[in-house]
């Protein structure tokens, strides 16, 4: 036997199937909407799940006698399922199918999806559960694997494209299935397994992947989405550019010379007068942002003057500006068009800020990079204000966000963390006294929702720094579909006032708000007029949608449905009462209802009937008494791990950097807690009550204590966030981590017979909980689901005392071994 291969092959399975979560959700959110990318990991968990129940029920199959072969065939079978199922996946259009099909293009993704993490979860748990060497070590290795797994998904998304990096990831775990035939661990089955012949050739199929990823990502005619949000994407036109990295997709195509484009142009605005050469960069699919072809003459960018996104830089004496999400350029321009001699641009995307500084062919299209005066930072807009000691006269945020996202906005978190009350009080401060924070979000006439909460944030903000009438310091005006508002820090003078209300009148767009005229609408009059911040909370609360002001505890701009009150939300949806991004809440919705429903089906049918003859004849109280202890572990775990994963997205700027980070940082510690518990074993009632009774109060305490932790951090460099997030998810992790080792030695020193269905009903929980933790957050704030899994952790003492452990206590030592031979 060659332990160091079999080890090697653990390593390489575990990390290549969080590689393939990290990446599957990168290509959601290009595909279809960014909620899904969450449920990526309730898939993984249900596959996995499966998987192992698959193993149990076919105890009988498998053995050390041929587990090199074993785990060689199922390594080697999911590698070519990765590959397989990635490509068949982008050529499948869920939100483009008519509704008769959907359902059917629904079940098909989630096989496309669940396959793989299916006979992931097989060779895990054969490699767990018939190798012959210790599990503890199998297990840290399986650990150590998969938090590799976290971190190298980020290296691998900046380098290649998505489909291409699901490639990479078959091919790393045929490298896998190479380790684990070299092991020697048994000989061949007596009955060969379907497909044995042509998957017995490893190393060409490992030739073959790396091939194919390799030329996928170089060759420009490989494996891409065939439809992108409901939208064929065509190849008549081919693109000048297409590059993916952890953040997004951006696809560049020439759009010719034409009539310069605006985002809401004045009806004064002849665009005949105005042509100019152009390039659109799409961003994951649906959202869209222009470069235009500048020569460095202010004069041939005129037509910007005519956007209402650019009317804060028609007040006088602007010599700094800054641009939250630079895009294509088109802020920035707008700056130097009204003379503005100072310019910073801040975007997160590298990409997008390589094509204006430095890519061949498009730095020099927009010029703007060649011009004195313009500054980049490749950085999170919130993070880098939060550090910047520098003050500005203007800054500007226009429509920074993905279509994409504000559709689906029930369960986006992308940009959700530059529109709390949180981070605009960080913006507002970096102004000079007499400066302005000016933010376009999409405007409807008839229903004024999205513009009523970007009334709502504004108010919540200065009622913050301490301003006692917000509506002297508020200017909003609309054009087409775009309304604008300027936040001023100190109350709006008579003459800056005169002066925008001339430009209004001039350029003809349409003021909704001043502070020296009445409101259009009552509904924005009762918002700007609010007294105070609980008066503000109330009113916005009250109002048919949910206009309440986003802070970090909950974060959610573009969710406009009132989940905290269920019957006004059924209401709504069964009458499909809303426009813009309201409209798209509701189809969210009913998505993750569908979704939640197939999955509850799924997990029914694979997970809880398979396993339920197990918990016959075992007593109605350890049935009982374990059934809810190990669904209390599941929906617990998965509640805290949700809620970490939403609030540090917003403290890290990008759900890619929490989803690593966070899943990194919990399958280690996690681990950790797991091997701890076997050399220190909750042995006694005192140090069982007294490990529920420290889970639940520190996931108590993170409400309490991680608002400041976090704003006091909000400034340091992403390392050091990086850092911190790690420090604070740890002590979680490694209490957590004792749940399942510990239940399952109580179960085994009382009965281990009904082992199997408690751990189905455990990972069956966890599948559920995802759904479950997201509307909590949504509706309640994200600190309730830390709360919920505190509450979780907290019943689990009356639950594993009622398993019997006061009087097994003795025997868990002795039982301890084959409790852990289970997988976890």
């Amino acid at each position: 036997m060659k332990p160091a291969r079999f080890y090697c092959g653990v390593f390489l399975v575990t990390a290549s199937g969080l590689m393939l979560q990290i990446v599957q959700t990168r290509i959601l959110s290009v595909v279809l909407w960014y909620y899904l990318a969450f449920l990526v990991i309730s898939i993984a968990m249900f596959g996995i799940t499966a998987g192992t129940v698959w193993v149990y029920l076919r105890r009988g199959q498998f053995s050390e006698r041929t587990l090199s072969h074993d785990l060689t065939y199922f390594t080697t079978l999911l590698a070519v399922a990765i590959a397989l199922c990635g490509a068949v996946q982008t050529t499948l259009a869920p939100v483009d199918s008519v509704v008769g099909t959907r359902l059917f293009v629904w079940f098909e993704l989630a096989t496309c999806l669940t396959l793989p993490f299916f006979l992931s979860g097989v060779v895990v748990s054969l490699a767990l559960t018939r190798s012959p060497f210790p599990v503890g070590r199998v297990y840290g290795v399986d650990l150590a694997g998969a938090a590799a797994g976290c971190l190298g998904a980020l290296m691998l998304l900046n380098l290649t494209d998505g489909p291409s990096a699901v490639l990479w990831v078959s091919a790393i775990t045929a490298l896998g299935a190479i380790a684990f035939a070299g092991s020697g661990i048994g000989g061949k089955p007596v009955t060969r397994l379907p497909f044995a012949v042509p998957l017995q050739y490893i190393k060409v199929i490992f030739v073959v992947l790396v091939l194919g990823a390799a030329l996928n990502s170089t060759t420009g005619q490989g494996i891409e989405p065939l439809v992108v949000k409901g939208k064929l994407e065509t190849t008549a036109d081919p693109p000048l550019l297409t590059k993916w990295n952890s953040f997004a997709r951006i696809l560049a195509s020439d759009v010719g010379v034409r009539p310069a484009g605006l985002w809401g142009p004045s009806p004064t605005y002849q665009s005949a007068d105005w042509p100019i050469e152009q390039r659109l960069m799409n961003i994951d699919g649906d959202a869209g942002t222009l470069a235009y072809r500048w020569d460095g003459n202010v004069a041939h960018a005129g037509f910007l003057k005519y956007d209402v996104t650019n009317l804060a830089y028609f007040l006088p004496g602007h010599r700094r500006a800054a641009v939250i999400g630079v895009g294509g350029g088109r802020d920035m321009l707008s700056a130097r068009v009204f003379g503005v001699p100072d310019v910073t641009g801040v975007e997160i995307n590298p990409i997008l800020a390589r094509l204006l500084t430095t890519e061949p062919g498009f730095a020099d299209f927009s010029g703007i990079a060649n011009q004195p005066g313009f500054h980049f930072h490749v950085d999170e807009g919130r993070s880098w204000f939060a550090r910047t000691s520098q003050s500005f006269d203007v800054i500007q945020m226009s429509l920074v966000d993905t279509w994409a996202a504000t559709g689906a906005g029930a369960f986006t978190l992308s940009e959700n963390g530059l529109y709390t009350v949180d981070a605009w009080a960080i913006f507002l401060g970096r102004l000079t006294d007499n400066g302005v924070f000016t933010v376009s979000r999409w405007y409807s006439p008839s229903d004024a929702n999205e513009t009523g909460r970007l009334v709502s944030l504004a108010a919540a903000t200065l009622f913050k720094l301490g301003v006692t009438e917000p509506r002297r310091h508020v200017f909003l005006a609309a054009s087409g579909s775009i309304a604008t508002l300027i936040v001023s820090r100190s109350p709006f003078s008579d003459t800056n006032l005169a002066l925008l209300d001339r430009v209004a009148a001039d350029k003809q767009f349409k003021i909704l708000l001043s502070p020296d005229r009445d409101p259009t609408t009552s509904m924005l009059g009762r918002i700007i007029v609010s007294g105070n911040a609980q008066e503000l909370q109330r009113l916005t609360a009250n109002l048919p949608l949910d206009l309440t002001p986003p802070t970090d505890e909950r974060p959610f701009f573009f969710n406009q449905l009132p989940l905290f009150d269920p019957w006004r939300t059924i209401t709504l949806a069964l009458h499909q009462r809303g426009t813009g991004v309201a409209t798209g809440n509701i189809s969210a919705m009913f998505t993750l209802i569908s979704v939640f429903a197939m999955s509850l089906l799924a997990v029914l049918l694979t997970i809880v009937y398979p396993v339920h003859p197990a918990i016959a004849d075992v007593g109605r109280r350890l049935a009982t008494a374990g059934t809810a202890y190990f669904l209390l572990i599941g929906v617990g775990f998965m509640c805290g791990e949700m809620g970490l994963l939403q609030r540090l997205s917003v403290f890290l700027g990008h759900p890619i950097y929490s989803l690593s980070i966070v899943l990194f940082s919990l399958i280690l510690t996690t681990g950790v807690g797991s091997l701890v518990s076997d050399r220190l074993p909750l042995d006694t009632r005192a140090r069982f009550v007294l490990w529920g009774l420290a889970t639940a109060c520190y996931l108590s305490a993170l409400p309490v204590c991680l608002p400041a932790v976090l704003h006091a951090a909000e400034s340091a460099p992403l390392a050091m966030r990086a850092a911190l997030s790690v420090a604070v998810i740890a002590p979680a992790g490694v209490l957590m981590g004792f749940g399942f080792p510990t239940g399952m030695r109580f179960i085994n020193a009382v009965n281990p017979t009904p082992t199997p269905w408690f751990w189905g009903i455990n990972g069956a929980a966890g599948v559920l909980a995802s759904s479950f933790a997201i509307a909590i957050s949504i509706a309640f704030g994200i600190y309730v689901t830390f709360y919920a899994s505190a509450l979780c952790y907290s019943l689990l003492i009356p639950a594993g005392l009622l398993i019997g452990f006061p009087q097994r206590a003795a025997g868990l030592t002795a039982n301890s071994a084959e409790a852990d031979r289970l997988p976890a």
